[in-house]
């Protein structure tokens, strides 16, 4: 039997644990990660040297890399905020972006460490060029920038992506359509919704591929809900939003968590922008035309609620078999 082909799409936190734990199984892995991401060590260095933002693309590399603890520990170490102008920088952005401006594109840059820290798996942002996010509220209010969207208080009707350095539409990575044209199983998330997964999916050459693709569309539904973008949403609401986006129902099924949270486990100052446990509507998600997975999908760590790695991968893998599996 021929390897499943499956394709995870998104950023932030979230999908490396995923690809964590699907690179130890026989998948032929594919991670497209967002670079839409405008904080922090990453906007400072996009700004600094006209890349692609190489934060969450140093996270997926990690997670898909068998390299030793002692190397990521290198690669995440993060200089002291006394430390001037590298204050805040974790070294594995300074490296992608010297290699990034090395060979011209960051592209070129995640292939070369991908080959060098022998990651299983194919890494491809989602675009070679920054791109800067639009958020449009219900309102009609306008914010412009990723890291400027939580700031304002409003609820979100759409965004959109545009090229940072000259305001054009957005082009996909080499690869990127083929990879999801291809696929066995796309994956969406997890991760924020409208400043991870959405990034991606907005990028039109992307949306078109997952509207005409053959691959099974999986969310995996986040465990939280988000300050400044998901607040009050149920998992249905996540789904509408996404299918919104695409412009008709794609997503074949969705992973949802049904494992509570224990009341006041969460360290809200390390982890402030989450609010509290996504609430279920599986009326709502049937109406979406989703197949829904309920299961123990959480994973308590370090004061925060994140997904368990291999509860999801099994089920990732079960759904691309198209097999139950039993926990």
């Amino acid at each position: 039997m021929s390897k499943p082909k499956i394709v995870v799409i998104g950023g932030g936190t979230g999908i490396p644990v995923v690809l964590n734990a699907l690179r130890r199984e026989n998948v032929d892995l594919t991670a497209i990660v967002t670079v839409a991401d405008d904080g922090g060590s990453s906007g400072r260095i996009r700004s600094a040297v006209n890349i692609a933002p190489p934060g969450d693309l140093r996270n997926v590399l990690i997670a898909m890399s068998d390299m030793p603890k002692f190397y990521a520990d290198i690669l995440q170490y993060r200089f002291d905020q006394h430390d001037g102008e590298l204050a805040g920088h974790p070294l594995g952005n300074l490296i992608i972006a010297a290699i990034s401006e090395m060979q011209g594109s960051t592209y070129k840059a995640i292939q070369t460490l991908a080959q060098f820290f022998h990651v299983d798996g194919r890494i491809y942002p989602s675009s070679d060029t920054a791109l800067t996010l639009h958020a449009v509220f219900k309102d009609g209010h306008e914010v412009v920038g990723e890291s400027h969207i939580a700031g304002y208080k409003g609820l979100i009707d759409h965004v959109y992506l545009t090229e940072t350095e000259t305001g054009e539409a957005p082009i996909a990575s080499r690869n990127v359509v083929k990879s999801i044209m291809e696929a066995d199983t796309i994956v969406l998330g997890p991760g924020s919704l409208f400043t991870s997964i959405l990034p991606n999916i907005v990028i039109p050459e992307i949306c078109e591929a997952l509207l005409n693709t053959q691959a099974k569309i999986i969310y995996v539904c986040n465990i939280m809900t988000q300050r400044g973008e998901t607040e009050h949403f149920t998992d249905a609401d996540h789904v509408r939003v996404l299918h919104e986006h695409i412009g008709t129902r794609a997503i074949d099924t969705v992973l949802v968590n049904i494992e509570e949270v224990p009341e006041a486990y969460m360290n809200t100052n390390k982890f402030d922008e989450y609010l509290v446990q996504v609430e279920h509507d599986f009326e709502a998600l049937k109406n979406e035309g989703v197949n829904i997975v309920s299961n123990n999908f959480l994973h308590l760590r370090d004061g925060g609620a994140f997904h368990d790695g291999e509860a999801v991968a099994r089920e990732i893998i079960a759904i691309s078999q198209q097999q139950e599996v039993n926990f």
